[in-house]
This record gives C-alpha cells, structure tokens and sequence, in this order.
C-alpha cells in the first residue's frame, strides 16, 4: 500500500506541475482516475514533506511549493 501512495503522489506531483502548480481536491481525483481515499493519503504524504500547500477555499485547493 505504502508504494502506491508513493506512485500517486509522484502523480499528483506532474499532474499540478503540468497545470500551472494548483489544482482543486475534485479536479485532480478525476483526473488521475485514482480512488478518493488512495489520492487524499498521497496528499498528506506530501504535505507532512513540505511538497504542496492545501488551502480551504471554495472547497480544497492544492498548491505545489516550487
């Protein structure tokens, strides 16, 4: 389990680097096509890095740190 978490924080990592560093919560699980549950513990695994901001506004924003 622990590797998958890992893969789809890689992907998420792509996914906001391709779309200008954000992104919202809902927006990116359908785009990676991953389960909810599976993408929402792959971003505290970055957060608790330091990789990406999360902000509550209008719903959940996802900002990657450059």
């Amino acid at each position: 389990m622990i590797m998958q978490i890992g893969i789809i924080a890689g992907d998420i990592w792509h996914h906001l680097d391709e779309n200008n560093g954000t992104a919202k919560i809902a927006d990116m699980i359908n785009a990676l096509g991953e389960s909810r549950e599976d993408v929402l513990m792959s971003l505290g695994w970055l957060a608790r890095e330091g990789h990406i901001l999360i902000e509550k506004k209008e719903g959940y924003k996802i900002t990657l740190r450059k």
